[in-house]
């Protein structure tokens, strides 16, 4: 084993999935929807409809079985805070919707989301975003990098010889763009280039998005659906076949109470298969727990595909956020036993006029945490670009 990196993108052969019908079915498909976002909406959702149904999904990979899976860490604090699957909660905050691209609008024009989170063992992760409306195409865009810095790790052979040192980094840079049809319906794509880079092995991709959301403001009710990661390996690690990357469907659904400063979210993640617990039997016998019986049906099951999150607005400034993720309490603990607060998480927002700050901390582990730190601000109102910034709509 060189790292402990290895240990995240180690994949197991135990199980398979297909993404695409082929690689070539892929490279015709994407190219026509691109061109296709740009025209009417009706032919637009068309178009998603054909997507859709031209990926044939059997089956999907659990545990350590598929590559860049990175790009399912929370990038912001808000969507730690809410425990770090939520694709419906309405905010004006650009840092969403790089998980969403259905989350733009445009009050994010300009808007900048920089993030700074200290994880484990000394990896330091680092999210840019930033928000542009163009009025002329009538479209919302977004670009953002996630950077993931592992530091400097020992590199050695399976006896523990020391041959020097490396440091293994996985990044992602993506561009979104978003319309909206109608008053209440919001949708959007994701164009993503994967990089993954560990000493001589490295290895990189393409993704895309596909999201719509709903948002009816007068009942302050939102819903939306995101097919996420549909993609394929463009350079393989050497010495390795290609893998599938972490493809997941996701809905997601939000209520705000009317006379109370309550707000509710609910989110359906990896519907794409039922069962997603990871069932390391090797493990389990040596241990003395039971095993998983895959084709039999429990309310632990289902469950585990739910994460729930509650909003408490103090006035119009400040917001209060908490999470629970079923799925990461289930893997964190060992056997039926409990682990602590794993599984939670919480954060606080500021509204402070140009700015908005926000902080969460999310569990993983009996007695530590980590934590994320955000800034959110409008560019536009800082900085003038002169006549430049005039054409460009800035």
């Amino acid at each position: 084993m060189i790292s402990r990196i290895f240990l995240w993108n180690h994949r197991d052969r135990e199980t398979r999935s297909i993404l695409f019908g082929s690689l070539c079915h892929c490279a015709s498909v994407v190219p026509f929807f691109i061109i296709a976002y740009f025209r009417q909406a009706l032919y637009w959702r068309f178009t998603i409809l054909v997507l859709f149904t031209s990926f044939r999904i059997s089956a999907q990979t659990l545990g350590g079985n598929s590559v860049f899976n990175f790009l399912k860490l929370s990038n912001t604090p808000q969507l730690t805070a809410l425990g770090g699957v939520n694709i419906s909660q309405p905010s004006n905050d650009v840092g969403l919707a790089f998980n969403n691209p259905a989350l733009l609008k445009p009050s994010m024009h300009s808007q900048l989301n920089a993030v700074f989170n200290d994880f484990y063992s000394g990896i330091k992760i680092y999210h840019l975003s930033l928000g542009y409306r163009n009025e002329k195409l009538n479209t919302n865009f977004s670009w953002g990098l996630n950077y993931l810095d592992y530091g400097n790790v020992s590199e050695t052979d399976a006896s523990g010889n020391v041959f020097g040192k490396f440091r293994p980094r996985d990044w992602v840079m993506q561009v979104s763009a978003s319309r909206a049809y109608e008053e209440k319906w919001n949708y959007g794509a994701t164009l993503k280039f994967i990089s993954s880079s560990y000493g001589q092995y490295s290895s990189n991709g393409l993704a895309l998005d596909i999201g719509i959301l709903f948002n009816d403001s007068s009942k302050l009710f939102s819903a939306s659906i995101v097919a996420k990661n549909m993609g394929t390996q463009l350079k393989k690690y050497d010495g390795s076949d290609g893998d599938d990357l972490p493809f997941e469907l996701q809905i997601g659904l939000t209520k705000r109470l009317a006379k109370a400063p309550f707000g509710f979210s609910l989110t359906a993640q990896r519907l794409q298969q039922f069962n997603i617990n990871y069932n390391d039997t090797v493990f389990n016998n040596e241990n003395g727990f039971e095993n998983d019986n895959d084709k039999k049906f429990t309310f632990g099951k289902l469950i585990n595909h739910f994460v729930f999150a509650t909003t408490i607005y103090l006035g119009d400034k400040v917001e209060v956020q908490a999470g629970y993720n079923f799925l990461r309490r289930k893997e964190l603990n060992i056997g039926n036993t409990g682990n602590g607060l794993n599984g939670f998480s919480m954060g606080a927002g500021v509204k402070l006029g140009k700015l908005q700050l926000r902080y969460a901390r999310a569990y993983y582990q009996n007695s530590s945490a980590f934590s994320q730190l955000g800034l959110n601000m409008k560019l536009n109102e800082y900085f003038g670009l002169g006549k430049w910034g005039e054409k460009i709509g800035w």
